[in-house]
């Protein structure tokens, strides 16, 4: 990690916020798919909601550095309660100047919920006076490994909303095209 890394990591987790969004988008474009998408003004857990059709997405976003070693993430409890709820991963690496993204995914099929059962229950990171380490009952620790690897944008966009044909799929692609922007 450079010293840039560190001192402006809040620069760095908006621009991959920003980034994967994009690449979203720009799939959603190419298959004549609209995606709305909205993000949240309080921290609830979800990072950006996106709504393409009957498929509403509330999506955590994890981002962590290629080639990193963290083995399990904290994933907030609220996903499960929310429809189509999924988490991705978002794996950077800088590339000359150029940021370059890989993905994973943690979450069901379009219209299925998140489950997070058997996960177990996040703990405090430092003790309390006690130097009892607390739960964080909205927490479950997920094991990276239960992310699935994802080849490129085109695969995850049909996990999130389910795999479109430019060339079947004649309803949704007239109804984006008399939809106005």
């Amino acid at each position: 990690m450079t010293d840039i890394d560190s001192t402006r990591s809040a620069f760095r987790e908006s621009l991959i916020e920003h980034a994967f969004i994009s690449a979203v988008l720009q799939e959603a474009w190419r298959r004549r798919m609209v995606i709305d998408v909205l993000r949240p003004e309080v921290d609830s857990g979800v990072d950006v909601v996106f709504e393409c059709d009957a498929v509403i997405r509330h999506v955590q976003l994890k981002s962590t550095r290629a080639g990193s070693k963290v083995a399990r993430y904290n994933i907030n409890t609220s996903l499960a309660a929310r429809p189509s709820g999924a988490v991705v991963l978002i794996e950077s690496e800088d590339d000359a100047g150029q940021l370059r993204l890989k993905y994973r995914f943690f979450g069901g099929a379009p219209g299925k919920p998140l489950s997070l059962e058997g996960f177990k229950t996040a703990k405090h990171s430092k003790g309390n006076a006690e130097g009892v380490k607390l739960e964080r009952p909205g927490l479950r620790v997920v094991p990276a490994g239960q992310f699935k690897r994802v080849s490129d944008i085109t695969a995850l966009v049909d996990l999130l909303f389910g795999s479109w044909n430019l060339s079947t799929d004649r309803e949704r692609i007239n109804g984006w095209a008399s939809r106005s922007l």
